[in-house]
């Protein structure tokens, strides 16, 4: 089953929006002291909305909007749905030796199911920023599903794509034609999405990569999305010949953040990897054009050592709860 906050701090935070619903309502009874009967459904829509948004994702999908029609107006309203968060939902799932590697339990995905399905109806088509756990595996039909109501989406965070085929992230890009942030793992065969998305998203302009970058992956940005203006592959591993051809091809590239990352030379061919400790002259000289360039290869560094310690590959699953939104980069941080 989809993991959950624990049903009692649910019911604390249900008891403090009960306790603020309480409080406004005496409040407006001693200003109308002539009104004798005072109904729930009569309490103004915009406080209504500001008490709602101190609920969490659980709550708000939990059946409010069916009290009655005010309610379910205020649960509507696009101040609620800007950001869609699921960040503390994951699939209860177990690895498996093929394809898609992993087996998700049939009650987390209705769980996922349910709790889409009703903040996808009650965003009116108003969302512009989804965030998925990286251990939330969707499967192609939700996603599907997702992108066809919430067309006017501008970020998306899915780390993990294991259950989502090449026709299913296909279709979703095309669906969001505003789409202008993508943050997503590294994959085998990029050229696919990376065509997709410039011949759909005119206004994308904000990559991250949470995995390793090599000169494929490199060179399939350069070829597709020459207009990129930031780019963050933080945490993973980075061959200097991929870094290069990033810094020479992305001639709009304007911030770079490769904090933490393993900079590995594979210069003379066939020989061995040598793990970088500082960039050479050659590589800042290139990212000197660059408004933001951001770098750390420090040993004492808890990150640097992480990245070293899982081989650039991070296991996020090994550290603190949220580590894995962070970023040096204020607009891809969460």
């Amino acid at each position: 089953m989809t993991d959950k906050p624990s049903s009692r701090t649910r019911a604390q935070k249900h008891c403090d929006g009960v306790r603020l619903f309480g409080e406004v309502w005496k409040a407006g009874e001693m200003e109308d002291s002539e009104s004798l009967v005072r109904r729930w459904e009569d309490l103004d829509t915009d406080i209504l909305v500001k008490i709602f948004q101190s609920f969490d994702i659980y709550q708000l999908t939990s059946g409010i909007a069916h009290v009655c029609s005010a309610w379910r107006l205020a649960c509507c309203d696009p101040l609620l749905w800007k950001t869609l968060d699921l960040s503390m939902m994951k699939s209860n799932y177990i690895k498996i030796p093929l394809e898609p590697y992993v087996y998700v339990d049939g009650r987390s995905d209705k769980d996922l199911t349910r709790v889409l399905k009703t903040s996808l109806n009650l965003s009116w088509g108003n969302l512009m920023t989804l965030i998925f756990h990286f251990n939330l595996y969707v499967s192609d039909d939700l996603l599907t599903y997702t992108a066809e109501r919430c067309p006017r989406l501008k970020r998306l965070v899915m780390p993990a794509w294991n259950r989502i085929k090449k026709t299913g992230i296909c279709k979703a890009i095309r669906c969001w034609k505003d789409l202008e942030s993508l943050t997503m793992p590294s994959i085998a065969n990029p050229p696919y999405l990376m065509e997709e998305i410039a011949k759909n998203c005119k206004n994308f302009n904000e990559l991250k990569i949470m995995g390793p970058c090599d000169i494929f992956f490199a060179s399939t940005l350069v070829a597709y999305l020459p207009k990129l203006k930031v780019l963050s592959l933080r945490c993973s591993m980075l061959l200097k010949d991929a870094l290069i051809i990033i810094l020479d091809g992305l001639q709009h590239l304007e911030v770079l953040n490769i904090s933490h990352c393993l900079v590995i030379d594979t210069t003379p061919p066939r020989a061995p990897r040598r793990l970088l400790k500082e960039l050479d002259p050659v590589i800042l000289e290139k990212a000197s054009r660059l408004r933001m360039f951001l770098t750390c290869m420090q040993d004492s560094c808890i990150m640097c050592q992480r990245t070293k310690n899982d081989e650039g590959l991070m296991r996020w699953y090994k550290y603190e709860e949220g580590l894995w939104l962070e970023d040096e980069v204020r607009s891809l941080a969460y």
